[in-house]
Parts: C-alpha cells; structure tokens; sequence
C-alpha cells in the first residue's frame, strides 16, 4: 500500500515510509493517522517491543510538497517469509498481542461495520473498465457475497468488548533479532474487537496468506493467547467468518484495479495481480471450513 526507503545519511540510517497519495486523499487519512499515534505512544509508554516513528518539531507524520510520510530508525532485523513461521513465533506473537489487548479494556462494542459491498457493481465496472479481474469477478460473485454473509456473522456474535487492537501485525509487520519479536508499521493501531483481531492474526501466522494453514501453528498462536490474555470469553467456530476479513483488503484492490483509488500505472497492476491473489485466498479459506471448524472444536476441548 505504501512505499518504504532506506535512507543513508551523514547522521545515521533510517527507514523513510512514503504514505501513499490516494489514501491520503481519504477525509478520514489524517484522523486516523493522529488516532494511531496516540495509541502508539500508549504502547511504548507501557514497554512493548515496537519501533516507533520518529518526530521532528514535535510531529511525527511530515508532509513535503505534498508527500506525507514518516522516518523511523533503521533496526537490522528480520521479517519472516510466510512460510518461515515456527511454533515458538506464533506463541511469541499471540502472548504479545494480548499484553497488547489488555492494556485498555472496555466494556462497549467496538465500531466494526458490517461488510454491505455490492460486488456486482464492480463486476460490472470491470468489463469495461478492467477485462484483466472481471473474470475472476464474474467466476467467484457467489461466494464473495457468501463470504460477505459468513462475515457478519461473525463480527454478529463478537461480545461487546473493545481494546487498542493491531489489525496489521502479521508476519512482514514484525522484525526478529535473536529471537526477540519487534513491531513495526503501527499506523493501523485502533479501538477494536480483541476476539477480532486475535482469530485473524492468528489465521495469518498459521498460513492462510499462502494459503496452507497449518493447524499446528494456529493452536500455538491461540493458546498462548489464551494463558496471557485470561477471561477469554468466546466460542472460536463462532469466530469462523472473521477469516474473510479478506474482503476489505479486496475491495480496496479492486478500487486501485479499476483507476478508483490509484495513484499510477504501477499501482493498478498491483491492484490487478492482488485481486487474483486475494480471491485465491478467500477461495482457500471457504474450501477448508469443515476441516477448520472441526479442528477448533477440538482445540476449545483441549485449552
């Protein structure tokens, strides 16, 4: 979504992030930027391992000719690949996420619309505006809105309960050195749902980015969840739906595939390869959805 330079300067390294000019463009952009970093400020208060952006005359999101962005120190870590993800990192990361979650609770639903897209629209708008995704549109419509359905559901069932929640913290969000985990990209920092955020994290150290969750993986992210986080207070085949979360993320693709929400040439092909991807996943998770309720059954047995 945005574009990230390392930059070498006779005063040390830093990491530039350039915010990406369209999602500037949103009314809500500077809000929520100012949002999150409040919240960032909250968790580096209270010692949890992030990398937080650096401020100059007493900001933090600068803005040159138009360009806003942010600079943070340069750390020599590691962000895993996908398919790097071991037990003991998702243990880590899901007993982190939940010192995270337990820092402010409050007893009063978080504001999580419901998905209402009319995906015909866009269908519609791609076979002239965008041949290369209206294929994968036409052949897949019944289960996005199926997906759409599963989705609200879920969010439905969610107790009535918010805390800061991390939506953005999988695997490329977070650096490793010796072991020890650091957060990065914390513009997405929020008031949420910590049932939320926990089941779809989890879903995305377990695997279903690359689309092969390992079962393993997922039990190790939620229990360690679990013991640190206590008073959990949900039935996880009730939480299935969140995992099309995905739609979000494809609906916004879909915007950039089709010059809605673009800044260039570049971005709408990445727009356009990331409908194809993200529909596979969505795809992927809808296929395995005996097979993971079955498997969370037992997991509820078990913890």
């Amino acid at each position: 979504m945005h574009t990230m330079l390392r930059l070498e300067t006779d005063k040390g390294v830093y990491a530039v992030k350039l915010l990406n000019p369209a999602v500037m463009k949103r009314p809500e952009a500077l809000q929520n930027y100012a949002a999150a970093e409040h919240l960032e400020s909250v968790l580096q208060a209270n010692a949890l391992p992030i990398i937080p952006a650096m401020a100059f005359n007493g900001k933090k999101l600068q803005c040159i000719g138009g360009q806003y962005f942010y600079v943070f120190p340069w750390v020599e870590g590691e962000a895993l690949a996908w398919d790097a993800v071991e037990t003991e990192h998702c243990a880590a990361i899901g007993k982190l996420l939940a010192r995270i979650h337990k820092l402010e609770t409050r007893h009063s639903p978080a504001d999580i619309p419901m998905s209402e897209t009319d995906w015909n629209v866009y269908l519609s708008k791609s076979r002239s505006l965008c041949p290369e995704i209206a294929s994968v549109l036409a052949d897949h419509i019944m289960l996005l809105y199926t997906a759409q359905d599963e989705y609200n559901t879920a969010l439905a069932s969610l107790p009535s309960v918010s805390c800061i929640c991390n939506g953005d913290m999988d695997s490329k969000n977070v650096l490793w050195l010796h072991g020890t985990p650091s957060i990065i990209d914390l513009e997405c920092l929020a008031y949420g749902n910590p049932y939320l955020d926990m089941f779809r994290l989890a879903l995305s150290w377990a695997g279903d980015t690359i689309c092969r969750i390992d079962f393993g993986l997922l039990t190790a992210f939620i229990a360690a969840y679990r013991k640190e986080y206590c008073g959990f207070q949900v039935n996880l085949s009730a939480l299935y739906g969140i995992g099309f979360g995905w739609l979000d993320w494809l609906e916004y693709n879909v915007k950039r595939a089709l010059r809605m929400e673009c800044a260039n040439d570049e971005e709408q092909t990445l727009g356009i390869s990331q409908v194809h991807d993200t529909i596979k996943r969505i795809a992927y998770y809808a296929s395995i959805k005996d097979t993971l309720l079955r498997h969370v059954s037992e997991m509820e047995t078990c913890l």
